[in-house]
């Protein structure tokens, strides 16, 4: 299969999260369509774990999807930052902890449709509680949940945003074979 060759790229879009530019691409078969794309610098998710192997989860209101959503603390990968460097920041920031231990757990694309967003997902344990450094214009509520009982608030709905699904199912995984 070939790549599809790229004619024009115009930019639409700069933001201070994503830039949206949209491409007019040559297929393989010859035929010129359109891609519009969502460029974003990369993020970072962790599933933190304490001593009674609870989860830390933040339910906060999601915009995009006009709901509250109970996730991961995870966020953007700031420029010139490591994506271990944003995780701590994000997991301080959003949880109010910092952990002893990380471990990467996988690197995914999270919508390779239409974003160039790359997830950079962390497992972290011996957590420390610290002052909570929220970032002004978040709203977030600390909620801590067994991570066994994380399977059930997937099949349910109520964890429903693919980066919680993936690092928490990684995470039962790994600790199950431990």
């Amino acid at each position: 299969m070939s790549p599809e060759r790229t004619l024009h790229s115009e930019r639409i879009y700069d933001g201070k999260i994503i830039n949206l530019r949209v491409d007019t691409v040559e297929l393989p078969s010859g035929k010129k369509t359109k891609r519009e794309i969502v460029e974003h610098a990369g993020c970072t998710a962790i599933v933190a774990i304490d001593s009674e192997d609870n989860v830390l989860l933040v339910r906060q209101y999601r915009k995009a999807v006009e709901r509250m959503l109970l996730e991961i603390p995870a966020g953007g990968i700031e420029r010139g930052e490591k994506p271990l460097d944003g995780a701590r920041r994000e997991l301080e920031e959003e949880a109010g902890f910092s952990a002893e231990k990380w471990e990467e757990l996988s690197l995914f694309y999270t919508s390779p449709g239409f974003t160039t967003e790359y997830m950079h997902l962390y497992l972290a344990s011996d957590l420390k509680p610290m002052k909570r450094a929220a970032d002004d214009d978040e709203n977030i509520e600390l909620v801590r949940v067994p991570l066994k009982k994380t399977p059930e608030l997937i099949t349910s709905g109520e964890i429903c945003d693919a980066k919680s699904i993936a690092g928490l199912l990684m995470a039962l995984r790994k600790v199950r074979t431990k």
